[in-house]
């Protein structure tokens, strides 16, 4: 029998806010970062934003999108 490796689905989130976003997966192949890159033409604080993670959750990898936009110190 032949060993059938499946790649894990991902899932990207930020925070917009008070509250969370949680983004599918446009293009399984390509890196977190070109997914923040094609989101941030609908959010535009993801362009000064950066990658975190993955965090393994209930069977995804889970990618954080941080920004600094909003904060203080």
């Amino acid at each position: 029998m032949p060993l059938v490796v499946n790649g894990m689905e991902r899932s990207f989130t930020f925070k917009k806010g008070n509250e969370m976003i949680i983004l599918s997966d446009p293009h399984p192949s390509d890196t977190p970062e070109a997914i923040m890159s094609y989101y941030s033409n609908l959010y535009p604080e993801l362009t000064t934003a950066s990658v975190h993670g993955p965090e393994i959750k209930e069977d995804k990898a889970v990618y954080e999108f941080k920004t600094t936009i909003g904060t203080k110190g």
